[in-house]
């Protein structure tokens, strides 16, 4: 072989050499977030809180992972066709919250799949139980419909005169009725009337907010579930408007600008979602991971909207807050 041939030939074979390397190197996994939200802005802080979860076992979006994500727009006919898209892609794992997560396992088995969860799994039929899930969907649950009592106690303990209490539900959140049904029972042992409108859809939410004006509510109740959260920013002006002292699910709401929320931190949750997303990246099976159920709890005033209502805090209640919006 002439010299010149054999030059050239080592010089192609040290440039083909690094690109048949690259193309060894495996992709990096790949998570499917679907929300029925109607847009990153509506889930800004939550994604946020995931991404810091994530970053527990070692992976940061854009590094070491990628997220495709899908949104409803707040329109739940969407998510069959979302949650399709994301199965013919393959991605490594699906995250999806409450309405989202019931059709992610309609449209796989074997894609393991992350909740983040208002209402009970098991009951959901997300998994078969809490401790074995079984099957390929593990998650984090927190307490939503059950904490309607708890929130009627402490709007009496802010307004004990409020006769007539207003209460805004999602008729599609699957614990609704049971929510519905413990503020009615709660009422009605401290002499309470109750008047609950329905809002099915982003868009019956100013009418909700006219008819609950017609009945000359004394107080509101905002009930659970993702439309309702997503809506916050809109649901604390109406609020304001309408004169409506309220109380909310979660702390996004009195940050707002709604007058005070008690429920479970979903911040949290979505963080514990990003770990355990991380894990199964790693190679753990959603069967063997039980439902974290999400324990951290947060009441938070907002004094700058006390003050537009009018309204005096009792000392009792402020001493007992986790946080004090002034």
């Amino acid at each position: 072989m002439k010299r010149r041939e054999f030059i050239t030939l080592l010089g192609g074979a040290a440039v083909a050499w690094p690109l048949a390397a690259s193309a060894q190197q495996p992709a990096i996994p790949v998570i499917g977030s679907l929300s029925s939200s109607g847009s990153p802005a509506d889930r800004a802080r939550f994604l946020t809180a995931f991404r810091q979860g994530l970053r527990d076992p070692g992976y940061v979006e854009g590094q070491n992972v990628a997220i495709e994500y899908r949104w409803a727009q707040d329109q739940a006919d969407r998510l069959p066709d979302l949650a399709a898209d994301l199965v013919r892609r393959q991605v490594t794992v699906i995250v999806a919250d409450t309405p989202s997560s019931i059709v992610a396992k309609a449209a796989t088995t074997t894609i393991p799949i992350v909740f983040t969860s208002g209402g009970d799994p098991v009951k959901l039929g997300l998994v078969a139980s809490l401790n074995r899930p079984g099957g390929n969907v593990t998650g984090v649950t927190f307490v939503t419909a059950e904490l309607g009592a708890k929130q009627l106690g402490l709007l009496h303990e802010l307004q004990p005169g409020a006769v007539r209490v207003g209460v805004l539900v999602d008729p599609n959140f699957a614990p609704t009725q049971s929510f519905v049904s413990d503020v009615q029972a709660a009422a009605l042992s401290i002499g309470k009337q109750i008047e609950v409108v329905e809002a099915p859809t982003g868009r019956d939410i100013d009418t909700a907010f006219a008819r609950l004006a017609q009945k000359s509510i004394d107080a509101l109740l905002v009930g659970p579930g993702p439309l309702l959260v997503n809506r916050r920013l809109q649901l604390a002006t109406l609020a304001a408007y309408h004169r409506m002292p309220a109380i909310y699910l979660v702390r996004e709401f009195a940050e707002a600008g709604g007058l005070m929320s008690y429920g479970t931190s979903i911040t949290d949750a979505y963080r514990q979602a990003g770990v355990y997303t991380g894990r199964i990246l790693k190679g753990e099976k959603p069967a063997d991971l039980p439902v974290i159920q999400s324990s951290k709890f947060e009441f938070v005033i907002n004094l700058n909207t006390a003050r537009a209502f009018g309204l005096s805090f009792p000392p009792g209640l402020l001493a007992i807050a986790d946080e004090v919006i002034e």
